[in-house]
């Protein structure tokens, strides 16, 4: 077992000027010499964005799920293929015992949970720093949000989890136990109204990375999604997409251009902003998908051909839609000579390798690629969806799914549509517009469509992929159960 899981590395900073414990704080940023000025706060908040980037370089923010789904495989190594062939248990013993814990959704708990704590500290302390007034209500809006996100990135891996709204300030207040899933909602919900009223509209004077408040009220659409509570996840996508803040690039491949992801804002809405070199952050996504012993130049300098996607994937595309030129059947090699698809990998003759990571000017392993958290054509199609929950297939709904289509280069959808097949056709437009990005598992688990679905995502790397009711939910980390006494497990994983 650790010595520290779940709030325990807080707790041990709080507790750090007791007698009894020896261990020196690694910041004093829980103490209550801090959030005294400006600058306190501001260390603190970067501080609670932290975590995010401790999901995203593993990339556990993406992995856990996009391998669970029906998009994208790993090459079966260092326990990787645990989560496609849904082998993996409560303790991720294999992922322990290849030190790929970061790879894991026990890092996501994990970081969630300690971004959860320092986001608590924020909350109670800058409301007294002494600062511009209108900064310590920006500073609040966006620890607010990363509550939400948090608890709602939780959620959506685990089901019925924690919620903490207080530091650990002791033992009593470290310890706490489930929430029943509506009221793991209701305190998202109320996270988001706070950081709505909060945050500024966007324009380019947002620093990189941080939310506007049309980022935070497309966060409580997706999260009002989940929670099939169509009329708020409509309002509250209407209101990004008539607030004219954002907008479609014209040119879909342009949204993934490393070159162009200035523009790209435009439409990538919040992300985990990747840089090459100090002071910043890259992670491993780049290297994970371009071509085996860096041999792909266009994709990087240092690549490992660790993950492809399914050529059933690659062939449910359209050959009209531009989308699918973010995948590749070929690459050209570092002499200048084409791979074809039969030596891609040598783990299938049918390696499809993805483009939306290409960092040609990476320095080794660090890119440039940023990771999309939350896009406009996302909001698009949660419009999309809603609308139809909630109304039918209206003109308002195919609007909003065309709007995507268009973009794509594809025809308008079929009319006619019964609500059913709508929603089905939005959800198959997730998949091909979302892909690689993190979303389509979670698709699938709140629409409790993956034991349908994914037995019939194989190849000849995984002939059969058998998953079982309890895997829409990943089980809570053992480490955090056998940490926290008021913790237990969900029960379909006892």
């Amino acid at each position: 077992m650790k010595k520290y899981s779940l709030y325990s590395v807080l707790l041990v900073l709080i507790l750090a000027g007791c007698s009894k414990l020896k261990e020196q704080p690694y910041s004093s940023i829980y103490t209550d010499n801090f959030y005294k000025t400006a600058s306190d706060a501001e260390a603190a908040l970067v501080s609670a964005y932290s975590p995010l980037g401790d999901m995203a370089s593993g990339p556990s923010l993406t992995m856990c799920g996009d391998f669970s789904a029906d998009q994208v495989y790993p090459r079966p190594v260092v326990g990787r293929n645990t989560f496609t062939l849904f082998n993996y248990d409560p303790n991720y013993t294999s992922q322990k015992s290849y030190s790929r814990q970061f790879e894991s959704p026990e890092q996501i708990w994990q970081s969630c949970y300690l971004g959860i704590e320092n986001s608590n500290w924020i909350i109670l302390k800058v409301p007294n720093t002494n600062m511009d007034p209108v900064r310590r209500g920006q500073i609040l809006a966006e620890a607010y949000f990363l509550r939400a996100f948090y608890l709602w990135t939780v959620a959506k891996n685990f089901g019925q989890v924690v919620v903490k709204t207080a530091p650990s300030t002791n033992l009593t207040a470290a310890y706490v136990g489930k929430s029943a899933s509506a009221d793991v909602y209701k305190q998202i919900y109320g996270d988001l109204d706070k950081a709505v009223a909060g945050l500024p509209d966007y324009s380019a004077a947002i620093v990189k990375g941080r939310p506007s408040k049309q980022v935070a009220q497309a966060l409580y659409a997706k999260a009002a999604l989940y929670n099939q509570d169509w009329t708020t996840a409509l309002s509250m996508a209407q209101a990004v997409l008539g607030s004219g803040r954002y907008s479609l690039m014209a040119n879909v491949l342009d949204v993934y251009d490393v070159n162009k992801k200035d523009a790209a804002r435009a439409e990538n809405m919040w992300a985990f902003e990747s840089a090459r070199t100090t002071p910043g952050r890259s992670g491993q996504i780049m290297g994970l998908y371009g071509p085996k012993n860096s041999d792909g130049p266009a994709y990087g300098k240092q690549t490992f051909g660790s993950i492809f996607a399914y050529m059933g994937f690659f062939n449910s595309f359209s050959p009209l839609d531009k989308r699918r030129q973010l995948l590749d059947t070929f690459y050209i090699n570092n002499q200048g000579q084409t791979v074809h698809q039969k030596d891609v990998t040598p783990i299938t003759p049918k390696g499809v390798l993805v483009k939306k990571y290409m960092d040609a000017n990476s320095i080794g392993g660090a890119s440039a690629c940023n990771i999309p958290i939350l896009r406009l054509a996302d909001v698009y199609l949660i419009a999309a969806e809603a609308e139809a929950h909630k109304n039918g297939a209206t003109p308002d709904a195919y609007g909003y799914i065309n709007a995507v289509r268009s973009r794509a280069g594809l025809p308008a959808l079929t009319t006619g549509l019964g609500t059913d097949a709508f929603v089905d056709s939005v959800l198959q437009e997730r998949s091909w517009e979302l892909f690689a990005e993190g979303d389509r598992w979670y698709d699938l688990t709140r629409t409790n469509t993956f034991l349908q679905v994914i037995p019939q995502a194989v190849n000849d790397v995984y002939p059969v992929r058998a998953p079982q009711a309890k895997h829409r939910y990943f089980p809570i980390p053992q480490d955090e159960i056998n940490a926290n006494p008021d913790l237990t497990q969900n029960d379909a994983w006892k």
